[in-house]
């Protein structure tokens, strides 16, 4: 991406644009695995990926941790629909990325570092590469990192399966290993067993491009920024309806208005926050902030005009899913389906209040039985859509109603 898509809070480049070159691993290297772990943990990085779980706790569970080998696995499997801001990190700042994960491999004692690259993305990696090739070349990654005996660390890709499951973490590791994408029970968690069993920190591809930052800026630079809950700034793919789309970097706590504003968006009517499965913000939200107590997100921000039929956009987004759910539990591989049947239903006919009630009962359990976050979090757009824009539905004449959640063959 040229530099004109790219908006920083200060000038047109992000907050990392200008570090020193790989002084944030050599800082790492004079380091030791508790000053490390302290410092992120200190800085109150979380992760990039939308989960948003501390990084510096879940790198101290890892070292904790005492079978070998430990293994540190990047999620690159940016699958999330009108997010893009990974794609830009690994082109521009992939040596950034590889800091990151190799200080990450120092704090948790691992020697073994993976990135899951989205099967979409394979366009990039002759480039990433490259730069895995000549880090080896320069000292960076192998054997005795800059000098130091015993501090080895390496990095591999290996490619995505081109499935948006993969993008859950144990799915995500379930690929790896040449299984189906499909989640796995949640304890014990990857820290604990991972990738082949064994103790695995995954992080977003962000996360770890923060992490020389926070190193060579301080923590205390990093943690300042933001909000109390949300420490630090975070990168915002903004696209949709408005004349600026592009990578925003903005603080933890920013309005949703500011966003509109630097994005050149008139008069919105709505904003989808967090991707397909994040929540859809009427007007009336716009003062709402981007942050993990409020607006939580991925970092997908799309912007929709006042021409845009919300509720084709709920049966875009339900199709979505309908179509991407990996099937291992019925509340997702049904739910989605009938609330797609629904959606499109209810477009032509209109909404009952008998109707509702079903669907509302619907997305509930999906949202409470589902096992991974596909299901758990797939009504939510069209739940924000229906609370703020049932008034966009047709007039009810006959009383519709689903049909009930049985099994497609």
């Amino acid at each position: 991406m040229d530099e004109t898509t790219v908006h920083g809070t200060v000038g047109n480049h992000l907050s990392y644009a200008d570090l020193t070159p790989d002084l944030g691993l050599k800082m790492a290297a004079g380091l030791d695995a508790e000053s490390i772990i302290s410092a992120v943990t200190f800085s109150g990085l979380r992760g990039r990926g939308g989960a948003g779980f501390p990084t510096g706790m879940k790198w101290k569970f890892a070292r904790a941790e005492s079978r070998k080998p430990k293994y540190i696995v990047c999620n690159a499997d940016e699958g999330e629909p009108g997010t893009f801001k990974d794609r830009l990190v690994l082109t521009d700042y992939f040596d950034l990325v590889c800091q990151g994960m190799t200080i990450a491999g120092k704090a948790a004692d691992s020697e073994d570092g993976i990135i899951y690259l989205r099967a979409e993305y394979s366009f990039m990696r002759p480039h990433l590469e490259q730069i895995l090739k000549r880090r080896r070349q320069e000292g960076l990654l192998g054997k005795n990192i800059l000098g130091n005996k015993g501090f080895d660390f390496d990095i591999v890709i290996r490619m995505g399966m081109g499935a948006y499951i993969c993008g859950e973490e144990t799915a995500l590791l379930e690929s790896l290993e040449g299984h189906r994408g499909e989640a796995r029970n949640r304890f014990p968690f990857p820290v604990q067993a991972g990738y082949k069993g064994l103790p695995t920190v995954i992080n977003n591809v962000e996360t770890f491009a923060w992490v020389p930052a926070i190193l060579e800026k301080g923590p205390a630079w990093f943690a300042d920024m933001g909000t109390k809950k949300s420490p630090g700034a975070r990168l915002f793919s903004v696209s949709g309806d408005c004349a600026r789309p592009g990578i925003y970097e903005y603080p933890f706590g920013t309005p949703l208005s500011r966003v509109l504003q630097d994005a050149g968006a008139d008069n919105p009517k709505a904003v989808q926050v967090g991707g397909a499965s994040g929540t859809c913000v009427a007007a009336d939200g716009f003062e709402r902030t981007l942050a993990f107590e409020d607006l939580s997100t991925g970092g997908s921000i799309i912007i929709f005009g006042q021409n845009r039929d919300m509720f084709a956009i709920a049966e875009n987004f339900q199709g979505f899913f309908a179509e991407e759910a990996c099937g291992q539990c019925v509340p997702c591989r049904i739910g989605n389906v009938r609330l797609h049947e629904a959606i499109e239903r209810m477009r032509k006919n209109g909404l009952s209040a008998d109707m509702e009630r079903e669907l509302r009962q619907l997305a509930a359990t999906m949202q409470t039985a589902s096992k991974c976050g596909l299901g758990q979090s797939s009504p939510n757009a069209f739940l924000s859509i229906l609370d703020s824009f049932a008034g966009e539905l047709p007039q009810h004449g006959n009383d519709v109603k689903p049909h009930s959640a049985e099994a497609r063959p």
